[in-house]
């Protein structure tokens, strides 16, 4: 903005605009509100706008506001004719107008659209790349079937950093692996929506899921002759893959699955589909072992 000719107070003005909003949008994406005293929708507005910004601060996100009245110069660069009017700024440009959203979910859904599209770290984000080694450590523990250590590990994480879902759901799983279900299904429940939404989180809930479904079965043996005995009794077969689940025998459990799948996939509303799906979900949907099982659930479904 040219400042050439205008009063002292219009060069205040820019320069506080400057300071308060250009230079924090360098590196964080500046929620810029335009109100006013006497505008009722912008006094309703500010309470959603505020409680947003907060829980999105550590993404990275600020909230700036300008009095229409008092700073009419910044108001007529923006074209502002009516309030409110809400505006996202990223590097000192304007990214995207947030005006129409007037309730705090559809202001998160935009955020959450332009946040991905954007190179903005908050102070979780950098967090995140500071523990993320220990996280990976954590879960190559757990994977090995060392439980202690990595509820050893998962638990100093959650101190450190108590939002991360990628720790939350890491002690989660591990809580499961120990056998304190109870645990995992209160840690996960007191997650805000928006969290819960999210797949490392999926992951742990289905984790839980499986736990309580998979039942420990004294008899594996006994169960074996039985289905071997009537491979079509889908009943036993899906008792046999929830007792080796239980039993830690992801293989043998995704086997029978698959095969209960192949011979009738409609049994039971799809239960053997639902229970494997969980099955992958819990174990990653990266790992190689899931994209295996994936291609073999593939070339059963479309065969």
């Amino acid at each position: 903005m040219a400042t050439l000719g205008m009063s002292a107070a219009d060069k205040d003005a820019i320069e506080a605009f400057k300071r308060n909003v250009v230079e924090p949008s360098m590196t964080s994406l500046v929620i810029l509100d335009f109100w006013a005293e006497w505008c009722g929708p912008c006094k309703a507005l500010t309470p959603v706008l505020e409680k947003v910004a907060a829980d999105y601060a550590d993404k990275g996100v600020v909230l700036a506001k300008i009095n229409v009245d008092e700073q009419k110069l910044i108001a007529a660069q923006f074209r502002v004719q009516s309030i409110p009017t809400v505006y996202a700024l990223f590097q000192g440009q304007l990214v995207a107008d947030l005006t129409p959203a007037r309730s705090e979910s559809q202001l998160k859904q935009m955020l959450d659209q332009i946040l991905r599209q954007l190179p903005i770290q908050g102070e979780a984000d950098k967090v995140h790349q500071d523990i993320a080694p220990l996280i990976a450590m954590g879960e190559e523990t757990l994977e090995a079937g060392d439980v202690e250590r990595a509820l050893s590990i998962f638990g100093q994480l959650i101190e450190m950093a108590p939002e991360d879902v990628e720790v939350i759901s890491g002690l989660a799983r591990t809580q499961v692996k120990a056998g304190d279900v109870d645990a995992a299904e209160t840690l996960l429940a007191g997650l805000p929506p928006e969290k819960a939404k999210e797949a490392p989180i999926a992951r742990a809930q289905a984790a839980v899921a499986l736990a309580r479904e998979a039942t420990p079965v004294d008899d594996l043996g006994g169960l074996r002759a039985k289905v071997a005995a009537n491979p079509d009794d889908h009943e036993a077969r899906f008792e046999l893959a929830g007792g080796l689940m239980a039993s830690g025998d992801r293989d043998g459990a995704a086997d029978q699955l698959l095969d209960s799948i192949a011979r009738d996939r409609t049994w039971n509303d799809g239960a053997a589909r639902q229970r494997l799906l969980k099955l992958l979900e819990v174990v990653g949907l990266e790992d190689p072992w899931v994209r295996e099982q994936r291609r073999r659930l593939s070339a059963i479904l479309f065969t």
